[in-house]
Parts: C-alpha cells; sequence; structure tokens
C-alpha cells in the first residue's frame, strides 16, 4: 500500500480567513460629500425598484419549481422564499462590488462609514434592518432620508452604512478606467 499522504512542507500556508480588497479604501477627504452624494437619492430609489424586478424573477422561478414538482417541492422552497431578497441583497451588498445589480447600474454603492467596502456581516444587518424598518412602518422610515444632509435612511444609521455616488468613490479610490 503506497503513502500518499502530503507532508507539512507540501501543504500551502493556512489562510488567515481575513478578505483583504487592496485599493478600495474611499477617502472621504479626496472628493468633496457633494460630489459623493450627487444623485444618490433618486437613483437609490430606482435601484431598488430594479433590484425588486430581479427579485421578483426568483421567486416566479421558485413558483415554477412548485407547480412542475406538482407541488412536492413546496414543503422545502416556500419556506425558503423569503429568504431570497435577505440573500440577494447580503451577498450582493457583501460582495466585491459593493452594490446590487440595480445599485451597479445606476452609478451608486454602498460604504462604511470608514470609507471601506461593508463585510458580509455588516451587510446582512443594512438587509434585515431595511427589511424590518420596511416591514413595520409601511416604507414610512424611508422617509428618513430626506431629512439628513448625507440621505441616509434608518438602516443606514443603525448599520453605519453610507451609499455614495460609485463615480465619485473610484476617484477617490484612484480606480477610474481610461
Amino acid at each position: 500500500m503506497e503513502d500518499n499522504a502530503l507532508s507539512s512542507e507540501q501543504l500551502p500556508e493556512r489562510s488567515t480567513g481575513k478578505l483583504q480588497w487592496t485599493g478600495v479604501r474611499l477617502s472621504f477627504d479626496a472628493v468633496s460629500d457633494e460630489a459623493l452624494l450627487d444623485g444618490v437619492l433618486w437613483r437609490r430609489s430606482l435601484a431598488f425598484l430594479i433590484d425588486m424586478a430581479i427579485v421578483g424573477a426568483f421567486f416566479t422561478m421558485v413558483w415554477i419549481v412548485v407547480l412542475f414538482s406538482l407541488g412536492l417541492l413546496s414543503g422545502v422552497l416556500l419556506p425558503l422564499a423569503p429568504l431570497i431578497p435577505i440573500a440577494y441583497h447580503t451577498l450582493l451588498i457583501g460582495g466585491r462590488r459593493s452594490a446590487t445589480i440595480g445599485m451597479q447600474f445606476l452609478g451608486v454603492e454602498v460604504r462604511t462609514l470608514d470609507g471601506e467596502r461593508p463585510g458580509l456581516l455588516q451587510a446582512f444587518a443594512m438587509t434585515a434592518l431595511f427589511y424590518l424598518s420596511v416591514t413595520m412602518t409601511s416604507f414610512l422610515v424611508l422617509i428618513i432620508a430626506f431629512f439628513n444632509d448625507k440621505h441616509r435612511c434608518a438602516h443606514d444609521f443603525l448599520s453605519g452604512t453610507l451609499v455614495v455616488n460609485a463615480h465619485a468613490a473610484a476617484v477617490s479610490t484612484g480606480q477610474t478606467k481610461t
């Protein structure tokens, strides 16, 4: 019997488990607040509508699968359906671009108050707080964005995030495409 075990010298080094996004820290001093927040409120609103259309398409796919399975998969898929929008927003906001598809299309992204991209936990907190606050107030909680200078909503305040103009953020981090 041949010994196929790897020695410790042949194994790769252990990962620290923390993803490093080099060169993506947003410098609030490099760009004016006006440039960072230019058009964010209306872009953010339209991005949400685009994202809801995408989430709606996922819901439709779940229903089609349930129908084609003659209801056999309904016990598994229907309880998981409410997780679709939470997973969609969390994974995309906590991802490499820190923006959902709608946000990317309209040129906005989410940053922490330190100017960094949010991690998955912070993206989950932002998403969960959004859906919880909207569910409890029938979207009335979003009016808060009109009454503060950075157009932040309650879930932004509570999760420590800020939605900014992606182009201005790219200029700040030196990531503009030429």
